[in-house]
């Protein structure tokens, strides 16, 4: 493939690759028909949106987009038992995933029967003490105070604990890969049950609890009864789909459009709390969802109090938000300081292997395992592979894995369990947990390799850089750059656009911090542009940059809009440069 400007190697070690021809005829096409910027049409042909579906995916409607409830098997059921233990008062308990999702999936249910004056008991299980997902020695203790049971962002794979629950009606709201069984519950709403067709696969666990609560509505109001506003819970399924990483297409991207809107309104306690200490001044975009609420949600399950989040996501005081928001970002500090230690023993191992593998991974002793999930990130980030980190202790791992786009690393790690390699593993096609003995770590990451190659893991260029087309600074406008928004958001399977500012002169450049760099830059017509690159002194991109000699740079990034002191200009969010 042909390099986008000729840069094979770019001041990161990158090759640039641009669009395709078919997406580049596309385009025009876009361009001519809809007399939309050429820039937003390079989106949008990159997405795969002809002239004719322009308009709808600029402007996409839930009504439009929101699949039947009842096209997912048990929801019926399901909303019906919820619906029966809240006209009859009866105790009903939540036992909810550490994570974003299982957090925003429990804090849904609480706050709808809240809205119906009733409370449920939140159970969120210790990721040291208890691991992933329902135990028989929690199960059995609710089931004893408890009518019903339900499991949000997890419970398909858990027959054990479910069974040790039979006192009480259990129902399963996941979306994980299921196995070739399904436990014995009332009822398991899950699009990833073997039984399923996939036409809702995309749909994180807190999408599928909305679900069921949609269906509980309809059946209110078939009986003559009115139910809470649903529209004004769209901000925690937004969170929840971005921070789970799911794939920001169909009615993913209507969930996130739509629930950013309520978000900016602060009327959820403690997701205002959370932003105010998080310093966001600024309208929330999925930037911010999956980069500066999700991890400070996500802090107290990681090395934290398992149920920090959720109450947080469900309280509706004030007072009480804004302590677990101060508590929330004070672990994710500390969150910051463990994952530093293991990234750096992770990422020095991980490169003696070697990044061209199908798999990248890693494991060591002592190696926390609240923050394995986003050190796998980091490696998957720095070789475009599949990747896993796990920790070990007493001759047993736990370890997460993150996959890259296309590669299903969820369904490879259950025929592992399945072939024996893993004590136990699951998760979905972005990202999967597993915990396997530390004698079969070396036979268990050699066959998931096996796999993971046998799906195209190894063919992907760890040095391609994707850019989306070129831009001059005069045409970086905050008009161009909102009409870009509007083909977002962007995320999973929706790779925020990237353009190239091609030949240009560096006016000014400053480092900032440790790692950051400001500069401004001109393309020599009077127009100037400002950028800012995080992280650029972890490469050769920030000392070149900063002792620039007047030689002039092809510069790569995202555009971004910058308020200051109430004043808004576009800014490039500075990823890559070449000399030109």
């Amino acid at each position: 493939m042909e390099s986008f400007l000729g840069v094979q190697a770019s001041l990161t070690g990158r090759r640039w690759v641009g669009p395709g021809a078919e997406v580049e005829r596309a385009t025009e096409l876009l361009v001519q028909r809809s007399g939309l910027p050429q820039a937003v049409c390079q989106v949008l042909a990159r997405r795969g949106v002809g002239p004719d579906e322009a308009e709808g995916f600029l402007t996409p409607s839930l009504r439009d987009l929101l699949p039947d409830p009842r096209s997912l098997k048990d929801m019926e059921k399901a909303a019906s038992r919820f619906l029966d233990a809240v006209d009859r008062g009866q105790q009903i308990a939540i036992f909810a995933d550490y994570d974003v999702d299982g957090g925003c999936s429990a804090a849904l249910l609480q706050i709808w029967l809240r809205e119906r004056g009733m409370a449920a008991t939140l159970y969120v299980p210790d990721r040291i003490d208890e691991g992933y997902g329902p135990n028989e020695a929690a199960m059995q203790d609710l089931a004893r105070q408890h009518d019903l049971i339900v499991c949000v962002d997890c419970g398909t794979l858990s027959h054990g604990p479910i069974e040790a629950a039979r006192a009480a009606d259990v129902i399963v709201l996941d979306h994980h890969l299921g196995g070739e069984t399904l436990p014995d519950a009332l009822a398991v709403v899950n699009p990833n049950r073997q039984d399923e067709d996939g036409a809702c696969s995309h749909l994180c666990a807190a999408a599928v609890v909305f679900l069921v609560l949609v269906e509980v509505g309809r059946q209110m109001r078939a009986a003559g009864r009115a139910g809470p506003d649903l529209m004004a819970l769209l901000d925690l399924v937004a969170l929840a789909t971005v921070a789970d990483v799911a794939p920001l297409t169909g009615v993913n991207r209507a969930f996130v459009r739509q629930g950013l809107r309520v978000m900016a309104r602060r009327e959820r306690a403690g997701l205002a709390a959370l932003a105010d200490v998080a310093r966001m001044d600024t309208a929330p975009t999925a930037y911010h969802l999956g980069y500066i609420l999700g991890p400070r949600i996500n802090a107290g399950g990681r090395i934290g109090q398992a149920d920090l989040g959720a109450r947080l996501l469900a309280t509706d005081n004030a007072h009480e938000a804004a302590a677990l928001a101060e508590r929330l970002d004070q672990l994710n500090t500390d969150r910051r300081e463990v994952e530093a230690t293991v990234r750096a023993a992770a990422l020095a191992q991980a490169e003696t292997r070697g990044f061209d593998a199908p798999l990248v991974w890693a494991a060591g002793a002592g190696w926390h395992p609240g923050v394995v999930g986003i050190v796998a990130a980091r490696l998957k980030e720095a070789a475009n592979r599949p990747a896993i980190v796990i920790g070990l202790e007493d001759g047993v791992g736990k370890g997460s894995g993150r996959s890259v786009s296309g590669i299903d690393l969820g369904a490879s790690i259950q025929r592992l369990v399945s072939e024996g390699l893993l004590i136990k593993g699951g998760g979905h096609k972005m990202a999967a947990g597993l915990t396997v003995a530390e004698d079969k770590i070396e036979a268990a990451m050699a066959r998931l390799g096996e796999l993971l190659a046998k799906q195209g893991a190894h063919l992907a260029g760890p040095s391609d850089l994707a850019v989306t087309g070129l831009l001059m600074p005069g045409a970086a406008t905050i008009e161009l750059t909102g009409q870009i928004e509007e083909a977002g958001p962007f995320g999973s399977a929706a790779p925020a656009p990237r353009f190239v500012f091609a030949d240009m002169q560096i006016r000014f450049a400053k480092r900032v911090g440790e790692t950051h760099l400001k500069l401004s830059f001109t393309d020599g017509l009077g127009t100037q542009m400002d950028a800012i690159a995080f992280g650029a002194y972890d490469s050769a991109l920030g000392p070149a940059l900063e002792s620039h000699g007047g030689a002039r740079f092809h510069l790569a990034g995202r555009l971004d809009i910058n308020t200051y002191r109430g004043r808004q200009s576009v800014q490039l969010r500075l990823e890559d440069a070449a000399q030109a």
